[in-house]
């Protein structure tokens, strides 16, 4: 398999389509269901208005991954906004610092089959997710 990666700047709310349209292409050509690939590219949208809302700026990285015989899909969050505070809190289901109704990364971390967090307040956040064929 001939790893790709695809990295998507987040500036504007057209920039979080953008990704969610590339992730999902990505995830068609691994051969990703049709319900994952959906699974895959809601995952995108909730980390890349995530990146918007609360750091204004930052990037996704989306590559392909062969792990022991199994292909997947690696999704990297990364943004030099203020960080979370708490994490524990933030993935509690239905804490919201926002108001919105969206998943948050709850959502995101039920929609993948791996999900990995490091944040600092002040310096930023990365969120690492995978999700396997």
């Amino acid at each position: 398999m001939l790893k790709t990666a695809i990295i998507t700047e987040i500036h504007s709310e057209q920039d979080i389509v953008t990704a969610r349209q590339k992730v999902k292409q990505l995830a068609k050509t691994l051969n990703f269901s049709a319900i994952n690939q959906v699974r895959i590219s809601t995952a995108v949208s909730e980390l890349a208005r995530n990146i918007y809302l609360y750091a204004g700026t930052g990037r996704l990285r989306f590559e392909s991954v062969l792990h022991q015989d199994k292909a997947g899909i690696k999704l990297t969050a990364t943004d030099q906004g203020p960080g979370i505070p708490s994490i524990r809190r933030v993935l509690e289901d239905g804490y919201s610092t926002s108001g919105g109704l969206g998943m948050g990364l709850p959502g995101v971390k039920r929609l993948m089959d791996e999900f990995l967090i490091d944040s600092c307040p002040g310096i930023g956040t990365t969120i690492i997710a995978v999700k396997w064929v």
